[in-house]
């Protein structure tokens, strides 16, 4: 049973004399020691951080510093920064009805000074769990320095019968609302710089002035901040004496491998529904939507300003397997497997996403996305099939014969298609997908390898005939049409 009133209080663990000279940015510390000790997991959902950015955070804590993640958009910024209430005390004393979270033993506010006076020993005492005590603001142009700090409230005063410039008058704003807690600013450089300079006025002194009146408020918070690196020298910008009382500047960055970026887009994307049909995505499907990622972060096209989210591959593959859903509602398969054929269905959540340089603007984010999408499966096709030998398959195709099929097609009339063209089938083995398993892995297996080769210009597709020979003729004529064409609009140089 935790103690209601000072007096309980005083004789319980919390009154300690280690505990009431404690400070949030030293509870945070003691905590991070004793997960370090034991081995437990820092942060845990963080994925391709564990030698970079988590190293920093720790480091920052340990040093008791406020910091600033800098880094683009997709980043898991807002995530590491809510993440550190996993360093608080699962719950902490407060003067029952306080509005900053005053501590029993030190009271900041008048009014607990005052109810203390009054009640002595038996002044109550409320309590914050971990999640009372995060607050979080995301930084807009028109944020008031009476939203962070507070402002002068005339009906309260006028209630309480106090004079204007009393400290009882006053509305408080979200940062003393935070003490003994943290207070985070989301896209801090779009934070008007009035504001910035009230943030680190108190961050250094301990006070403000409210109105024009001075009110002493030696908060105990934490402050961390992100922002985006475009936002640093574009929209706005962090004034120099409040970057320089930030104690770490932490930067993030996208997944370094497609074994990272694979295990983000896993643990967030909604693939495991609640559906009557067995779900099945093939490994090969999930790599083909995250080298989407990858080869949009290193495309000339796509401004590397802005950056290519991990929401991107996350949102792309929850199109992809709606409209694998979507097909078997249509053909009444009882099993879910998404092929290639789905992933350009899941353009929606593709072009949206992308940036586009000049040159990208002028082939249109549909266009890009497709591109993306071709040079995607080139390299998971070559993943798997480094050296494999399709001239049979070449051969069908040259010889005159062609595929056509849709994405609604079912699994059973499609593997009939599949199995006429020579020697396909046979090359399913390479990705685990040989004469056992489902049909509808089969299939997006065999369409994997028609748009591998599509990819690498062995066959080619077109609306008409589908799956295809290639005209050699056409594909030259194509191909210098768009070299024209590009260096003609091409960006002159400054």
């Amino acid at each position: 049973m935790l103690p209601r009133t000072l007096r309980e209080l005083q004789s319980s663990s919390f009154g300690q004399e280690s505990y009431r000279k404690r400070t949030i940015k030293d509870e945070m510390r003691i905590n991070l020691i004793r997960k370090l000790e034991a081995k437990a997991s820092i942060f845990p959902g963080i994925v391709g951080y564990e030698e970079t950015v988590v190293p920093q955070v720790v480091n920052a804590i340990l040093s008791r510093h406020n910091m600033i993640l800098l880094g683009l958009r997709g980043q898991a910024k807002s995530r590491i920064l809510r993440g550190l209430i996993e360093f608080l005390d699962d719950v902490v004393p407060v003067i029952e009805g306080c509005e900053i979270n005053d501590n029993p033993f030190c009271p900041i506010c008048r009014r607990c000074r005052d109810l203390m006076e009054e009640m002595g020993d038996n002044t109550r005492v409320d309590y914050r769990t971990k999640e009372d005590r995060y607050v979080e603001k995301l930084a807009t142009p028109d944020v008031t320095i009476a939203d962070i700090i507070g402002d002068i409230d005339p009906i309260k005063a006028a209630k309480g019968g106090h004079a204007v410039g009393s400290e009882l008058s006053v509305h408080y704003g979200l940062l003393p609302r935070a003490n003994r807690g943290i207070f985070a600013i989301n896209e801090l450089p779009d934070l008007a710089g009035k504001i910035q300079v009230g943030l680190f006025n108190i961050m250094q002194e301990g006070d403000v002035q409210i109105k024009g009146y001075p009110v002493r408020l030696p908060l105990d918070v934490v402050l961390v901040f992100s922002a985006n690196p475009e936002d640093y020298t574009a929209r706005g910008k962090i004034v120099t004496p409040l970057k320089d009382r930030i104690g770490s500047e932490i930067k993030t960055h996208y997944p370094g491998t497609l074994e990272h970026g694979l295990a983000i887009t896993e643990q967030e994307a909604w693939i495991r529904r609640n559906s009557e049909r067995k779900i099945l995505v093939p490994h090969f499907i999930k790599q083909i939507v995250e080298a989407i990622a990858f080869k949009a972060r290193a495309d000339q096209r796509i401004d590397k300003r802005s950056g290519v989210s991990q929401r991107l591959p996350i949102s792309c593959l929850e199109n992809v397997l709606s409209n694998a859903e979507r097909r078997s509602l249509i053909t009444g398969e009882d099993v879910v497997v998404p092929r290639v054929a789905d992933i350009y269905a899941a353009l929606p959540a593709i072009t949206g996403k992308l940036e586009l340089e000049y040159e990208g603007e002028l082939k249109g984010a549909d266009s890009i996305a497709r591109d993306l999408i071709r040079q995607a499966v080139q390299m998971v096709f070559r993943q798997y099939f480094p050296a494999a030998d399709f001239k049979p398959v070449v051969e069908w195709f040259e010889t005159g014969g062609h595929l056509k099929f849709s994405d609604v097609d079912s699994a059973s009339i499609i593997l009939a298609r599949l199995d006429k063209v020579q020697g396909l089938l046979e090359k399913l083995d390479g990705l685990d997908a040989g004469p056992s398993t489902p049909p509808a892995i089969r299939v997006a297996a065999g369409e994997l390898i028609l748009e591998g080769l599509y990819s690498i210009e062995k066959i080619s597709r077109s609306e008409e005939r589908g799956y295809a020979a290639v005209d050699r003729k056409a594909t030259q004529e194509l191909y210098r049409d768009y070299t024209m064409e590009r260096n003609r609009y091409k960006k002159p140089l400054n």
